[in-house]
């Protein structure tokens, strides 16, 4: 069974805006609600600055009200549908596993001009320290973040399917 995802008044509650400005880096940016046409969603931007041992700006949610982690349990991967500035862009996912902020899984995406797309499947997701494999059923926070040099951002995000 799939987990659909949309941003609308109501679901963009659940989201927050976060920068490295919470350790004393300098990024500063934005997550807003957009629309265009009859599509409502998720906008990220801001600049990236590795300064001060920064480097990020990233929308999170917990997803506890998807229920994410009682309704599937046998999730595989996340399809996201996503435009940008064709830059390279991550997904950070935060298990009960993961004691840090600085503990993740992420997987990257290019966030072309377009509306797209994008699979990635669980197993391509990496372990920032470790060599271990992502357990889909037990994803505690979900964000989608400009990370790790400096650059602008301005990605988009329509819809987060889990699968």
């Amino acid at each position: 069974k799939e987990i659909k995802i949309t941003f609308d008044n109501d679901s963009v509650k659940y989201w927050g805006y976060i920068s490295d400005r919470t350790m004393g880096g300098v990024s500063n940016g934005q997550a807003l609600l957009d629309q265009d046409g009859d599509v409502k969603f998720a906008r990220l931007t801001g600049n990236v600055s590795t300064d001060n041992n920064g480097g990020f700006i990233q929308l999170r949610s917990t997803l506890s009200f998807a229920n994410l982690n009682s309704i599937n349990t046998n999730l595989q991967g996340v399809r996201i549908k996503t435009r940008g500035n064709n830059e390279t862009y991550h997904i950070f996912i935060r298990t009960s596993e993961t004691q840090s902020y600085r503990d993740f899984y992420y997987a990257t995406f290019v966030a072309e001009d377009k509306w797209k797309i994008i699979d990635l499947p669980f197993t391509k997701f990496k372990h920032r320290f470790y060599d271990k494999s992502l357990n889909g059923n037990d994803i505690r926070t979900f964000a989608i973040v400009a990370y790790g040099r400096d650059f602008t951002s301005d990605v988009s995000v329509s819809e987060i399917i889990f699968y």
